[in-house]
């Protein structure tokens, strides 16, 4: 019976610590600051930005949050990053995710400017990561990496299988996971043989969206598992891309959803603002 990884109480104590520095911080005269840009009324992205701004908050880090109408030209929405690019108060730009369809994605992630992109996206900062140089890092695989680690979860030479190739996800998540020395193997929709690749994972991540992409014939006993899906079930209740409660019989650690990766998403995008802030001064 698998040990269940708490993000929800890790992302607690992570903040408390937090909190320390950034008074340490104030103290020497640098306020970290994040501005999220919300243009729009997707309704998860309100819920996501709501979070965002209230664990800024909780943690010290002022932070502004500019919302702009669903009919919003890409050249006024570039026009405010480059505002807040100039801007010396701010030390993190997010530009919050998906965007209308008049307004292209890369267009905008590239014009944040890379030592304000708190997100990683921006093709500087993946160029790094894929390098595995200094870099911001998005903060979903950052998170699992922080989750690992404080649940004392060695990487270094194990089999880290990841289902899913986002490049919010499943790419920057391997290239952390070669970093901290892992063997990494990239699974996504056109894999052949899943299965047999899964039961091979030391440690499996899955991204793909879709409920049930991995169910316990497919998983080894004792692998650690890491949801990152969020979908809902026929009750309309949350639930991850694994099918939890039979795996969970039998790996070793595994995220819940909710509670397990969200969490640590906002606290690691928190620690990227402190960094950008740093550097910053």
């Amino acid at each position: 019976m698998a040990t269940i990884i708490d993000g929800k109480m890790l992302s607690l104590k992570l903040k408390e610590e937090m909190k320390g520095r950034i008074a340490q911080m104030k103290e020497e005269g640098i306020v970290p600051k994040l501005v999220v840009v919300l243009v729009g009324n997707d309704s998860a992205s309100q819920v996501y930005v709501r979070n965002k701004h209230k664990s800024c908050g909780e943690v010290g880090i002022e932070s502004e949050v500019i919302t702009m109408p669903e009919e919003t030209t890409q050249q006024e929405l570039l026009e405010v990053v480059e505002r807040l690019n100039q801007d010396n108060s701010v030390d993190g730009i997010l530009v919050q995710l998906p965007l209308p369809k008049q307004i292209d994605e890369k267009t905008v992630l590239r014009a944040i400017r890379p030592d304000k992109d708190v997100d990683g996206f921006h093709p500087v900062n993946v160029g790094l990561l894929s390098i595995g140089d200094e870099c911001f890092a998005p903060a979903t695989p950052s998170g699992i990496v922080v989750m690992l680690k404080e649940y004392g979860i060695e990487i270094a030479g194990k089999h880290c299988v990841i289902v899913g190739r986002s490049n919010i996800v499943g790419k920057p998540m391997a290239a952390l996971m070669l970093k901290e020395n892992a063997t990494v193997t990239v699974c996504h929709s056109k894999t052949n043989n899943l299965a047999e690749i899964t039961r091979q994972a030391d440690i499996l991540i899955v991204a793909t969206g879709r409920r049930n992409t991995v169910t316990a014939d497919m998983v080894k006993e004792g692998v650690v598992v890491i949801d990152v899906g969020m979908n809902r079930n026929e009750l309309g209740k949350l639930c991850g891309d694994v099918d939890f409660e039979n795996v969970k019989e039998k790996a070793s650690f595994i995220t819940p959803v909710p509670g397990g990766v969200g969490p640590m998403t906002i606290t690691e995008l928190l620690e990227s603002t402190i960094l950008a802030a740093k550097r910053h001064h």
